[in-house]
């Protein structure tokens, strides 16, 4: 254990640790080993090496020294008698919530894979969401435990590496923390599959000793080489791990497709000689073709940057060279973590990564608060955000944006800012204006379009893929909606109660009002005004239960329509006016897209109040039974709602047109909602999905389009 805690302090000193800093560790290791004095772990070991190694484990992550004291202490409150009050006195408050955190997600474990799976990942999430090295001590705890797990029979240890796989890997992998990721994943592999990994490592091209043997020679003459060239390195090599072996032969690769079974790296310390060192290997050894990689003039999207090359080695044997400098090499292994050892230097792209990253994870927290979905949901939303591929895209200055596999432009414009991703109205990715429902790729470069007078649009629902966008969505017309609707819905119930000459005391009386909540399933008279509000019911059905009239609220609707002997124009609260109602609920048709401003009629619905057509619609010619006179409403006032208009723009070229007519929208005050490039008799055709104000906001956008050079007709669908 003295060896150990030596290694530790030197660890410490190397990362440049302030000295009063050094003091507080030695202080937790000092507090630690009391607390843990004369305890044994299940394999035999002082329990004290536990917290040592994941300390030591974090220590060559670069963690800062909170994060060290953490890993020290944090089994003294299961595993001592310890208490968070006395951790917080001793190492403050920031120790004090990182233990706290990491006890209650210690205190968890996977029982099956399905409900403890969602509980254990809901769990992880909340820490993750407070504070990041959480769940890097996490991390670092699993492995140390792993390392030893021979310790245990062997049902716990197949429980535990099934935990691991299911659960921790794919987070590490999500953070970026390669280094701890690749080794649970072969220990937690051998575990569980032991057959296949001893398949696999018996199927090298040579036993392991004798592969490394060989990279242990090419070391030295590499070696060699760079130091009579004056190069400062540092050079491994190692043979492939089992699972990573194993990963690359399920993609139906044969062995003889592998060529990086063993690897060597080597670590420079200025970015211009990773290309000398590359060249100086070429002269040494035959590269294999096509297996130059230059990832540091041109970064993978996470930020990873080194060279890679293949070469044939000792004995005719592939090998994987990898060259970058100390700072590549950290971002590659350490991931999120690698932004404590070089968040002095300023590396923008990776602090902004690493809290979209936490963002992420808030995200889901956020969206599945208070237990508002069920597990089978909450681990839908997990596996489509968190635990499946990433693209990695940027902005027009650089900056690097981390998004879900099948992500859209919108989903882009929210992770950079709800305000952006509220007044989107276009999009260009690579130069060229697509469509709002575009699905990103790797490398795109995307420029949102904005204007300060545009709002989200429902339908954006249908295709954005990340929680934060969906949310922040929602969240808009909640907002926008909620109050709104409750006024309208208390204004509605009071003036049917009026007309039915019932008092407003005696209608709502306890009993009565306490009978209305429970039949509603609502909690509060708030509540079921926002009901009578947005429309879900009318204020007769509200009324009829009160009363215990219960009739089916179709009927209700037929009769209140048909009933109407008069149509009288008032000051309404709705755009549309059903013969002088204000409280039936609306629709506008999506096959038609009535504008304020259209001829309009009524069609009443079984089951879904008036839907509201442009006259002229195909779609009414055998529907007179059920048609109904209905009026926009002139007083609508000042805060007016949005139309969605479908327009087909023909022009007379091939060529991309998209800007101009994306200025136009945006000098009309026209959303653009989406657009669509279409060739047709060997022109470029545009459908477009518009929102305007009313027809003659819509009318004067078409009149502009049309004065477009390029631009022979523009028609309303």
């Amino acid at each position: 254990m003295e060896e150990l805690y030596k290694d530790l302090l030197a660890v410490v000193s190397d990362n440049g640790y302030k000295t009063t800093e050094i003091e507080q560790i030695e202080k937790a290791y000092q507090f630690a080993l009391k607390q843990h004095q004369g305890m044994k772990r299940k394999n035999g070991e002082e329990y004290i090496s536990h917290p040592l190694n994941v300390a030591l484990i974090v220590a060559n992550l670069n963690a800062d020294a909170v994060t060290v004291i953490s890993a020290l202490v944090h089994e003294t409150i299961d595993h001592g008698s310890s208490s968070f009050e006395e951790i917080e006195e001793l190492f403050g408050d920031e120790v004090r919530k990182i233990v706290t955190s990491l006890t209650k997600v210690n205190r968890l474990h996977l029982l099956d894979d399905s409900e403890s799976s969602s509980l254990y990942l809901r769990k992880v999430l909340v820490a993750l969401a407070e504070d990041v090295r959480v769940i890097i001590l996490k991390l670092a705890g699993r492995i140390h435990n792993m390392r030893t797990y021979e310790g245990l029979p062997e049902k716990k240890q197949k429980q535990k590496a099934k935990e691991t796989w299911n659960v921790l890997i794919p987070i590490a992998h999500r953070l970026g923390i390669n280094s701890i990721a690749s080794e649970l994943e072969n220990i937690s592999f051998r575990i569980l599959k032991p057959e296949i990994y001893e398949e696999i490592e018996n199927s090298l091209p040579a036993p392991r000793s004798e592969l490394q043997e060989n990279i242990d020679e090419m070391i030295e003459e590499i070696s060699e080489a760079l130091r009579s060239n004056n190069i400062k390195f540092e050079i491994s090599g190692r043979v492939k791990s089992v699972s990573s072996l194993h990963n690359k032969l399920s993609t139906w690769r044969g062995w003889n497709d592998i060529y990086d079974i063993s690897g060597i790296r080597v670590i420079t310390e200025e970015e211009s000689e990773c290309y000398l060192v590359i060249g100086l290997i070429h002269s040494l050894y035959r590269p294999i073709p096509k297996r130059f990689k230059d990832y540091i003039a041109m970064p993978k999207g996470n930020s990873y940057q080194s060279l890679h090359t293949g070469i044939f080695g000792q004995n005719g044997l592939a090998v994987e060279v990898q060259v970058r400098t100390k700072e590549m090499h950290e971002i590659a292994e350490h991931g999120v973590a690698s932004h404590w050892s070089y968040k002095e230097k300023g590396s923008k792209n990776i602090q902004n990564l690493m809290e979209q990253k936490l963002q992420m994870f808030r995200n889901i927290i956020d969206a599945n608060a208070d237990d508002i979905i069920d597990d089978g949901q909450f681990i839908d939303n997990v596996s489509n955000e968190l635990l499946t591929e990433s693209i990695y895209v940027y902005t027009p200055k650089g900056d690097v944006v981390e998004l879900p596999d099948g992500s859209s432009p919108i989903d882009f414009a929210y992770r950079i800012h709800s305000h952006v991703g509220d007044t989107t109205v276009g999009a260009l990715v690579n130069g060229q204006m697509v469509t709002l429902d575009y699905k990103l790729k790797d490398n795109d470069i995307v420029k949102i379009m904005t204007n300060n007078t545009s709002s989200p649009n429902k339908d954006w629902l249908s295709f954005v893929k990340t929680t934060a966008a969906k949310t922040k969505i929602k969240s808009y017309f909640s907002k926008q909606d909620r109050e709104e609707y409750i006024i309208r819905g208390k204004d509605l119930l009071e003036k049917e109660l009026r007309r039915q000459k019932i008092s407003y005391e005696e209608a709502l009386k306890e009993e009565r009002l306490e009978k209305l909540l429970s039949d509603l399933k609502v909690g509060s008279l708030e509540e079921i005004y926002l009901l009578i509000g947005s429309m879900r019911y009318t204020p007769i059905y509200i009324v009829n239960l009160l009363f215990e009239e219960k009739r089916n609220v179709q009927d209700l609707l037929l009769d209140k329509v048909t009933s109407s002997v008069s149509f009288v124009k008032g000051n309404y609260k709705n755009d549309v006016i059903v013969d002088g109602c204000d409280d039936i609920l609306v629709h506008l048709a999506s096959c038609c897209k009535p504008v304020y401003g259209d001829d309009i009629i009524g069609y009443i619905t079984r089951g879904q109040g008036v839907t509201v057509h442009k006259k002229d619609c195909k779609n009414l010619s055998e529907l007179e039974e059920r048609l109904i006179s209905v009026s926009w409403n002139s007083n609508r006032g000042e805060n007016t709602r949005e139309y969605m208009a479908k327009l087909i723009i023909i022009t007379n070229n091939i060529h991309n047109n998209l800007t101009d007519i994306v200025t136009k929208a945006s000098v009309k005050n026209v959303g653009l909602n989406s657009i669509n490039e279409v060739m047709r008799n060997g022109m470029v055709t545009y459908d477009v999905l518009v929102k305007v104000k009313n027809k003659d906001n819509l009318e004067n956008f078409i009149d502009e389009v049309k004065i477009l050079p390029f631009v022979t007709d523009v028609k309303r669908v």
